[in-house]
């Protein structure tokens, strides 16, 4: 039957459905797909264009609009009609409430409900804005939580990549993902029945960027710092190097979280969401009392550490500062958090265990701490060294290579 006639079937995806016009001799024409019974395109001599299912459920036939030719495609349409014969199937009738029967949208569910809730725990919410925003409802936002198939997840996944994104940046947006639909799960949204991003691993990263201080280097950027404008960067930078803590760890630490007596500092907020103790080396022992002299003789139990003696509250950002004195240093590179991992590097090379790293780096998972594994490779290489040399060709003969 011609494409013209009021009713014709043709495989839909392989249709230019942008060239369709209705006859001006008809109001409308259904174009059925070949591929899935009941799925058609409803053209109207408006221009308008739709796309429908043609149902039968307790032997009565309904018809069910799935969206706006010009707003979904054809291949998004047809995804959605299948979840819908998939639910029609178990009885569920979708003429009761379609937006139930799909759920709400992608850009609905991670807008409306998923930021909301993490906003009142989550410290690194802001980031998760940025990720909903500009990846999550950028690619998937116009689909329905239930149509989301893992094929939708692993070509989202793969797009980032191709677009230059890191493995790590990747990874957080399916953690995200995951999340979202358990979330989803638990609260029992309408519509949505499983989790597709549960199927997908994470990607392997290997391209995570560690840099370590050198004692040379160490040096170089300390005196790089001494001679910054900003006279708390110095105590800044040391306490971060002395303890492996994270950047807004030590600038919201105050003066209460510091035991004198145990020597340990108490993070009462971490990325974790649990209560951790640092121990204290003598060197930052030593330095939190040089800071302590300099204070007036007030109660300061409730004022942060490392304050800025203007406003005598806790730096937002020292960025500027910091990267002067990096210049200074010739090390333009090099980052903040790199004094994290200079802190590890140190605590492998002179025989800690990576629990121990683990446990003072604040790690939940011991296999974060794995990273810094390698590092003790020279520590291996002089252990072999260790074992007695044997003088070839006195205590064992050694037999000539045959040629």
């Amino acid at each position: 039957m011609g494409l013209n006639s009021s009713m014709a079937t043709t495989n839909l995806l392989k249709l230019n459905t942008a060239a369709l016009v209705c006859p001006i001799d008809k109001l409308h024409i259904e174009i059925f797909d070949s591929n899935l019974k009941g799925f058609y395109i409803d053209v109207m001599k408006s221009g308008r264009k739709s796309y429908r299912l043609r149902y039968r459920l307790n032997q009565k036939l309904s018809v069910l609009t799935i969206g706006d030719a010009q707003v979904i495609s054809c291949q998004e349409a047809q995804e959605q009609a299948i979840e819908i014969f998939r639910k029609i199937r178990l009885g569920k009738d979708p003429k009761r409430s379609p937006s139930a029967l799909m759920g709400p949208s992608v850009a609905d569910f991670f807008n409306n409900k998923y930021l909301p809730f993490v906003k009142s725990y989550k410290r690194s919410w802001a980031t998760d804005v940025s990720m909903v925003k500009n990846h999550v409802v950028a690619k998937l936002g116009h689909k329905q939580m239930s149509a989301v198939s893992v094929t939708d997840i692993t070509a989202f996944i793969a797009d980032m990549k191709s677009s230059g994104y890191a493995g790590g940046t990747c990874n957080r947006a399916l953690v995200l993902m995951r999340y979202g639909y358990e979330l989803a799960l638990r609260w029992k949204l309408d519509g949505v029945e499983s989790n597709p991003v549960k199927e997908i691993l994470n990607i392997k990263d290997d391209n995570k960027i560690e840099r370590y201080l050198s004692p040379p280097e160490t040096i170089l950027l300390l005196d790089a710092i001494r001679e910054s404008e900003n006279e708390m960067l110095q105590f800044i930078v040391l306490f971060l190097i002395y303890t492996g803590a994270r950047k807004r760890e030590v600038l919201e630490a105050k003066w209460k979280d510091i035991d004198w007596t145990q020597k340990s500092w108490r993070i009462p907020k971490t990325k974790s969401g649990k209560i951790r103790h640092v121990p204290l080396s003598l060197g930052a022992m030593n330095l939190l009392e040089t800071l302590r002299r300099k204070m007036l003789p007030v109660q300061f139990q409730d004022k942060p550490i490392f304050c800025n003696p203007r406003t005598q509250k806790p730096y937002v950002s020292f960025f500027y500062s910091w990267n002067n004195a990096r210049i200074r240093a010739g090390m333009p590179n090099f980052r903040i958090h790199d004094l994290r991992h200079s802190f590890a590097s140190c605590l492998v090379n002179a025989g800690r265990s990576l629990y121990e790293v683990q446990e003072l780096l604040g790690h939940a998972d011991i296999k974060t701490t794995s990273r810094y594994a390698h590092l003790s490779r020279e520590r291996l290489i002089e252990a072999v060294e260790t074992v007695p040399q044997i003088k070839i060709g006195e205590n064992i003969p050694l037999r000539p290579p045959s040629i």
